[in-house]
């Protein structure tokens, strides 16, 4: 009987932690580099790849940095709401556009307007790396110092603007 109990407490113990990720969300993966400084990178403008446009550039201000990409649906589903966000002029939001070429990249942005300040291309990738990109879209808030106070895993959505994002950045804005 004895031999059956360590198998069987093995066995228990694997269901529960099963039971307990089914019922994690993976959008609320924590981002190891949340409190941490943003990767520094300089890359090229999408408008014009003679200027470039890095973080350090933003030292001093609040600011989201979203990473997206033409050939991305969840994107589409989140401009609309760039856009208006954009308009409001509550935090100036700056791209990297993600694996993509600069023509496809360029008719996007005409179709569906620019939220952007500046959209910078991360043509090979490595960039994206560096940001823990696994998948785009993803959004950070980035503060004053240059340090990753929020990332948005997926799509930012009306909720998540109006519950998490615009609040960490109205409180980061008058740190």
């Amino acid at each position: 009987m004895k031999r059956f109990l360590l198998p069987l407490v093995i066995f228990l113990v694997m269901v529960g932690f099963l039971f307990i990720g089914l019922n994690l969300d993976p959008r609320e993966v924590p981002s190891p580099l949340v409190g941490k400084p943003a990767p520094m990178f300089s890359l090229p403008r999408l408008d014009d790849p003679k200027q470039v446009f890095s973080p350090k550039d933003m030292l001093g201000k609040v600011w989201l940095f979203n990473v997206w990409a033409s050939w991305c649906g969840a994107c589409r589903d989140e401009h609309p709401i760039l856009v208006e966000l954009s308009k409001s002029g509550l935090v100036p939001v700056y791209g990297m556009d993600y694996k993509d070429t600069r023509e496809e990249a360029q008719q996007w942005l005409q179709q569906g307007g620019n939220p952007y300040v500046a959209t910078v291309m991360d043509v090979d990738g490595r960039v994206g790396i560096d940001y823990g990109v696994y998948g785009v879209p993803e959004t950070y808030v980035i503060d004053k110092t240059g340090v990753i106070a929020y990332k948005q895993i997926g799509p930012v959505t009306y909720e998540a603007l109006r519950e998490k994002i615009l609040p960490l950045v109205k409180k980061l804005q008058t740190q």
